[in-house]
């Protein structure tokens, strides 16, 4: 209910309960709170599912507990028991023999840019194609006019995640001497995963 205005819901639920339930009180009392305000749109019993209950009424759990000192089993500061301790190891233990995920494969675009139009651009892709690493493969490559008769080496490359970083390649390998001679820079166009 909301503000004393029946919800679709509360009507579902009245309609599925066929008579007012005693044993729990809270329902009861909504029962009987949906029953008054029902009774003149809804003459007679609602007919539908009975609910029955499993459980011993709310009194009757209360009289049951026992009166003893409940906070032996309270843990407030988490605290493992050796029990626990057990399970943690085996479930390391599970996890250990999992197989090794292997490492990813990406496959990098890279803009390669000259210093001027008269450098010698099959010198520049040879200069490139030269830097060898674990788990760098070169792909195929085109020449991209910029302006001014300046071109531009497009060129693909697949890698190891593990083993090659990209940034490391374009700063350490492919701007320092002797390919600097012929790459002013280098661009990562694009980059996706494997």
């Amino acid at each position: 209910m909301s503000r004393d205005k029946l919800t679709k819901d509360d009507i579902k639920v009245y309609a599925a309960v066929s008579h007012k339930v005693d044993a729990f009180p809270n329902v009861s009392k909504w029962y009987h709170c949906i029953s008054s305000q029902l009774a003149a749109s809804f003459p007679g019993k609602a007919v539908g599912v009975k609910i029955a209950s499993q459980g011993a009424p709310a009194e009757e759990v209360k009289k049951e507990a026992p009166a003893g000192d409940d906070e032996d089993d309270l843990d407030l500061f988490g605290d493992e028991t050796e029990e626990e301790k057990k399970a943690a190891e085996e479930r390391e233990v599970s996890k250990a023999p999992a197989k090794k995920k292997e490492s990813g494969k990406s496959s990098v675009l890279l803009d390669v840019k000259p210093w001027d139009d008269e450098t010698d651009m099959k010198k520049l892709e040879e200069a490139v194609r030269s830097v060898e690493l674990p788990g760098l493969f070169w792909g195929a490559s085109k020449l991209v006019p910029v302006g001014y008769g300046i071109k531009k080496l497009t060129i693909m490359m697949t890698i190891v995640d593990d083993l090659v970083s990209v940034d490391t390649l374009i700063e350490e390998r492919l701007t320092v001497e002797p390919i600097n001679e012929y790459v002013q820079s280098c661009d990562i166009v694009a980059f996706n995963k494997i």
